[in-house]
């Protein structure tokens, strides 16, 4: 036999050395699987030892690709400076300086500085709260090591591990196919190739030159996904010297892209700095025209035009979703981007797969219907406790059609139950699967052993499209044993015998009808229903070595003529959380949809139990249904069972043809075209493939439906929450320009300076706004109807009490101007205690009206005004903060402030009144309003 050709040697450098583009890669598909392995000195029926996995991190580093290094931090401060109210105040020292005063450019100096360390530290603390955010996304591999197989991350591959991979799993490194069922990869994000490719586990035969990485049929590269069938790999490059990292330094990474609601206050600032550049001309003519001299005129239009611009708005609006998506993700639901928040608030339906995510996904197989007898198995979980019985009381574990029937639903199956290190039951694989392994270990069966007694020569891997699963095992002199195991309508459909005590017997119509009749009452029971049948080939398959494919036959050719071995009824009870999130939806106006591959009968009843109303339909029925038909019956359906990928679109689609935002979920690779075509794709944090968690939204770290009704039900507070300080920035933004210009065009002096109004917008703005952020859920955030998702933030709704409350902080300043100032052209703002009672009521009032906004259309004097400590703290320091200001001397002569007496600050403290009053007489009226409205019926689909 000739010698196989030799691979280029691999160089042994660490992950995160820098590769040569231009270098020679291993041609590893020059020769056998076998051989690789063996290069690598690994043993892939065993893998790799923890002491060679350890050695070769060290040598290697880890599996993960070198990020472009982040930008510096003093950069990051600098940039704190570059923003129009920075350039405007730098202009307004400028102009002090000019004039001759030195105490404004000081003081605008320090603000300047004081204002880039508060927003260096927001976004940096943004910036980790989003890196925290895809560490919780890193990628789990299942792997060979130490002969056992154990799940661990993608992170902590070497060269030389052995990688198992099904379909809709990212291959997470470079590496030579030992197995390769039915394989297909889409390489499109490497190659650009749009179709998937089909892999093989055989020698690539050329001569000559290297062969082009797209046509490389027997490799793996990183990132890469897989779209049909099963392999294993032999893992030959990790982190940096794989392909994508070799072309890591051609990449860029792509820039930030802001949420609508950021693009949405951006356009507002925008149109407020027109708006203030008007008023701020108005003032300056107004200045010049009462005598005042060119420097005082532009200094007091500066005051006006600080006061009027919100530059922080957007700033705010980042942190404040950054903060929401790290305390969503410690709810179990971690969001991608940060736009999804907006949109998790206006959804309006939710459709949810069954399975693992409306129940416990505890599957526990507890009825077996074999040769016409049905079993009882007692027990819940991946223990081996409970006892098995006939429920005739005629049988027991020991009967031989029982333990064969298990004996094929265990030979066909990838799932393993480990002891991990508690010593308690895991589960490693598909969790229905694990339910007939520990079915089997209940009658005494040894999974691990009847596996390697009869090893698997060949195999058709599940398909979602096909609903079955077939594997090829030795049968001694007898030829080959085919198990199918899936959808008892598929399965079914394929058999021609059944299983009885002593053989078996033709499958005629009575036989049917039993069957059907078996699986309907397992279906009523609320048991979800798989059929396993068998079939013995008068032929073997060549025992397949690694590397050399996959037998000698089409093994999908010979699923027919089968022989049915047993129903296998497996209870996956409702989640209690669910029950009541379920509930909560219906009272926040959204819609529940299950939408499941399960039998109508399952699906219904756990539609009832979980109180989903509507109707059922199948798959075949929405088959006769033309997208018309389907939008027009859509509210009145409730359950989708036995369906499709195709059909899961479908009811995507109509239920968006009819104005719905729609969250879906999913799990499995051909879920990935309704989680993308959804306004919101929700993947399966546990059972999810890597392909739905790429094209999902938001993934769920506990599959859990009550999770995804906490993160809507977050989502609106966020999106309340900013509603909430924009309408507190706007308001102060709006009263002191009219505060201003209305004073001046009285004919008197501008009511704060300079530095007063840096007071307003930094201190007495800043903190209050970014707690406001922090708020919890308000009481009934989720007793009412969603809200459109076109809907402005400054609706006209929103608009009018912003007018409104800065005309009461306006009139309640000029009140306290007309009756505490000095009306002689003489004395000075800074020894007036007029205007420094005009400041401190600005201030005051600032502060009533953050607890005004922050209560909505509730009363202040609520239990919802007593939580969120940060609040508290946050007005109790500006409140002190401006005592401060007004007492002491230094601060005094900085500030531009004078002494008050007591009489003078109790008039401070009184002014708040007249707010706080109309306010609540405003909150009574709407809550007479609300109560005189008949309750609003909830649709039946809803």
């Amino acid at each position: 036999m000739p010698a196989e050709p030799r691979p280029d040697e691999p160089t042994h450098r660490t992950a995160a050395a820098t590769a040569d583009p231009a270098g020679p890669a291993p041609q590893w598909y020059r020769i056998s699987g076998h051989a690789v392995a063996e290069r690598l000195g690994v043993d892939p029926s065993v893998g790799l030892s923890a002491a060679e996995v350890a050695e070769r991190v060290e040598r290697y580093g880890t599996n993960e690709l070198a990020e472009a290094p982040r930008r510096p931090a003093w950069l990051r401060f600098v940039d704190q400076f570059n923003d129009l109210l920075v350039f405007i105040l730098i202009g307004a020292a400028v102009v002090s300086a000019a004039v001759g005063d030195l105490k404004d450019p000081i003081v605008i100096a320090i603000v300047l500085l004081i204002n880039a360390v508060l927003g260096y530290v927001q976004e940096s603390r943004a910036d980790d709260a989003l890196a925290a955010l895809q560490q919780m996304l890193e990628v789990i591999v299942r792997v060979r090591r130490d002969g056992a197989v154990l799940e661990v991350p993608a992170r902590e591959l070497v060269p030389g591990d052995i990688v198992l991979m099904e379909a809709g799993d990212r291959v997470p490194a470079d590496g030579r196919f030992l197995v390769a069922s039915s394989l297909s990869v889409d390489e499109s994000t490497l190659t650009g190739e749009s179709v998937p490719v089909d892999k093989t586990a055989d020698v690539i035969e050329v001569d000559g030159d290297e062969v082009a990485l797209a046509e490389r049929a027997n490799c793996g590269y990183m990132n890469t996904t897989l779209t049909r069938g099963r392999a294993e790999m032999v893992v030959t490059a990790t982190g940096m010297e794989t392909e994508v990292g070799r072309l890591a330094g051609l990449l860029s990474a792509a820039d930030d892209q802001e949420t609508p609601l950021q693009q949405q206050l951006d356009k507002l600032g925008k149109r407020l700095a027109l708006i203030a550049g008007i008023a701020v001309l108005a003032v300056f003519l107004v200045g010049l025209s009462q005598g005042d001299e060119i420097g005082e005129a532009v200094l007091g239009a500066v005051a006006l035009a600080v006061a009027a611009i919100p530059e922080g708005l957007p700033a705010v609006v980042t942190v404040t979703l950054a903060i929401g998506v790290s305390r969503m993700a410690k709810e179990r639901a971690i969001v991608k981007r940060l736009a999804s928040v907006e949109t998790l608030g206006s959804t309006t339906v939710i459709c949810s797969d069954k399975t693992g995510t409306l129940t416990l996904n505890q599957m526990t197989a507890t009825r077996v219907v074999a040769a016409g007898r049905t079993y009882e198995f007692e027990g819940l979980g991946y223990g081996d406790e409970g006892e098995v019985r006939a429920a005739d009381g005629a049988g027991s574990a020991d009967d031989d059609t029982l333990r064969w029937a298990l004996t094929t639903a265990v030979l066909c199956n990838d799932a393993h139950i480990r002891t991990g290190d508690d010593g308690s039951p895991q589960l490693v694989g598909d969790p229905t699967e694990g339910a007939l392994v520990v079915a089997a270990r209940k009658v005494g069966l040894d999974p691990e052993a009847l596996r390697a007694d009869a090893p698997r020569l060949d195999e058709v891997p599940f398909d979602s499209a096909v609903k079955y699963m077939a594997t090829l095992h030795p049968l001694g002199d007898e030829g080959s044993l085919l198990v199918v195991k899936g959808a008892p309508d598929v399965v079914l459909s394929r058999c021609d015998r059944s299983r009885v005590a002593d053989g078996t017997e033709p499958l005629d119509a009575a036989g049917r009808e039993r069957a059907q009749a078996a699986n309907d009452e397992l279906g009523r029971q609320g048991l979800r229903v798989l059929a396993v049948a068998s079939k013995v080939l008068g032929e073997h398959h060549a025992d397949p070595t690694v590397g050399d494919g996959d037998g000698t036959m089409d093994l999908s050719a010979e699923i027919d003529g089968l022989t049915l071995e047993a129903l296998i009824g497996i209870l996956d009870p409702a989640r209690p959380e669910a029950v009541v999130a379920v509930a909560e939806c219906a009272a926040a106006g959204i819609g529940v949809r299950m939408i499941t591959g399960d039998h109508a009968t399952t699906a219904g009843a756990i539609a009832a139990e979980l109180g989903i109303p509507g109707s059922v339909v199948t798959g075949a029925e929405l088959n006769d249904m033309s997208d018309e038909e389907l939008a027009e019956r859509i509210e009145e359906i409730g359950v989708c069972a036995r369906v499709s990928p195709e059909h899961k679109v479908r009811v995507v689609k109509a239920l968006q043809s009819n104005g719905e935002v729609v969250a879906m979920t999913g799990d499995g690779v051909n879920d990935a075209p309704s989680l993308k075509q959804a306004e919101i794709g929700v993947a399966m944090g546990i059972t999810g493939t890597e392909v739905t968690k790429e094209a999902g939204d938001m993934i769920l770290t506990d599959d859990n439906f009550a999770t995804i009704v906490k993160a809507v039900e977050r989502g609106r507070a966020i999106y309340e929450n900013i509603v909430t300080f924009v309408r507190f920035q706007l308001t102060t933004n709006v009263a002191a320009i009219g505060t201003i210009l209305t004073a001046r065009l009285a004919g008197y002096p501008a009511p704060f300076n300079p530095i007063q109004i840096l007071f307003v917008n930094i201190l007495a703005d800043g903190p209050p706004a970014m707690s406001l952020g922090m708020d919890p859920p308000r009481p009934g955030v989720m007793d009412r109807e969603p809200r459109d998702g076109e809907e402005r933030i400054l609706s006209g709704a929103r608009l009018v009490p912003i007018l409104f409350t800065a005309a009461i902080m306006t009139v309640t300043i000029m009140a306290i101007l007309v009756g505490w100032t000095d009306a002689s052209p003489a004395t000075s703002p800074e020894d007036d205690p007029g205007f420094t009672m005009a400041f401190t009521s600005f201030v005051f009032l600032q502060m009533v009206n953050a607890l005004i906004v922050r209560s909505g259309d509730l009363s202040v004097f609520n239990r919802f005004s007593l939580t969120n400590r940060t609040f508290w703290l946050a007005v109790s320091g500006v409140v002190i903060a401006q005592v401060l200001v007004v007492v002491v001397p230094f601060l005094q002569n900085v500030f531009g402030t004078t002494s008050l007496s007591g009489q003078e600050w109790l008039v401070c403290v009184l002014s708040v009144l007249p707010l706080l009053v109309i306010s609540e007489l405003r909150t009574f009226v709407l809550w007479m309003v609300r109560r005189s409205r008949p309750p609003v019926a909830v649709p039946a689909a809803a």
